[in-house]
């Protein structure tokens, strides 16, 4: 059921660790999802303004352009994409982090090691109703 659901859907994968983007890239595509990977929040906003993807999974804390940045950034685009459901990834969750995640525009926030029930929970609230 969950495959025809999810068939043409697009994620966004934004994380600098090769071995995390590759660990949910593995995942979505089982779970019948495009992926698209940027490794830092420069690339990811180039690529959303190429094409927008269903939703993002936006690793916080990176090289060049930080989550938060990219996120803030996305949410000011003024074309289709400004809208796309944003999921803040972090290994660092301190004290004030996911507020800062849903203020920068984040529509949702998970911490790592990622708990992939709950991903999928998200991913079905956010995608397939």
């Amino acid at each position: 059921m969950m495959q025809k659901e999810t068939a043409c859907l697009t994620v966004l994968v934004v994380d600098d660790f090769d071995d995390a983007r590759l660990t949910l890239k593995r995942l979505l595509e089982l779970r019948d999802y495009s992926v698209l990977e940027a490794t830092n929040g420069r690339e990811a906003l180039e690529l959303v303004q190429r094409r927008c993807p269903d939703l993002i999974l936006m690793d916080l804390n990176m090289p060049q352009m930080d989550g938060l940045e990219a996120a803030k950034r996305i949410r000011q685009c003024r074309d289709l994409c400004q809208n796309v459901p944003i999921i803040a990834l972090t290994a660092y969750d301190t004290y004030g982090m996911k507020e800062a995640a849903l203020e920068a525009g984040c529509d949702d926030y998970l911490t790592r090691p990622v708990d992939f029930e709950q991903l999928d929970g998200m991913l079905r609230r956010f995608l397939v109703g």
